[in-house]
């Protein structure tokens, strides 16, 4: 089975879920969005409002910021791929909960493995956090460990983990948007290494 056909079944297993109660509420179930054979794959936590209705990831002003970061490092939308630990918005925007994250992720680690990307950036500390466990890495503050990369070996073929902060951050607090922009050009860099070979 290709790739595109195995994201294709997988998305119509997402739209089928009933695994928690997210399904309730939710308007559009949110797979991710992007090039299947990108080096480089962002997690984000959870769909809010605007990818709710609209039904894609990052399409509200964090999706804005995140716009101008991977045009900061030469990328757009369609050179990545993005997701979510949680693939339908939980109501109000709120944290999602270890019960949710529990039924949902196993759809994200097929995402991993059939997208395959050498670098895994995260955005934001829930999926820092969910990531962080997946691969053994020890866990520690969002604060601490931004913008740093880990390196890992595992079967999937990933090679690094770069915690970041989520873009909504400077949506919230401009000042942050340099910070924001420094801590990407470590995914410029190892995209730019991964193409040297």
């Amino acid at each position: 089975m290709s790739k595109e056909e195995r994201i294709e079944k997988l998305e119509q297993e997402i739209m089928a879920c009933t695994k928690c109660s997210l399904h309730k509420t939710r308007k559009n179930v949110v797979v991710g969005a992007g090039s299947l054979d990108t080096g480089v794959m962002f997690i984000g936590e959870a769909p809010g409002f605007n990818e709710d209705m609209k039904g894609e990831p990052f399409v509200g002003r964090a999706g804005g910021v995140l716009d101008r970061l991977l045009k900061s490092v030469g990328l757009e939308r369609k050179d990545i791929y993005i997701a979510n630990i949680l693939k339908c918005r939980p109501p109000g925007n709120r944290n999602p909960t270890g019960e949710e994250i529990r039924a949902c992720t196993p759809y994200l680690d097929e995402q991993i493995s059939i997208i395959r990307p050498r670098v895994l950036a995260t955005l934001g500390s829930f999926p820092m956090s969910y990531v962080f466990g997946k691969f053994g890495l020890k866990e520690d503050k969002i604060g601490m460990v931004h913008g740093k990369v880990f390196s890992i070996s595992n079967l999937a073929g990933i090679r690094k983990i770069v915690p970041l902060y989520h873009p909504a951050v400077a949506t919230y607090n401009p000042g942050r948007m340099a910070m924001l922009l420094d801590d990407f050009k470590v995914i410029g860099e190892l995209l730019e290494g991964e193409a040297k070979g």
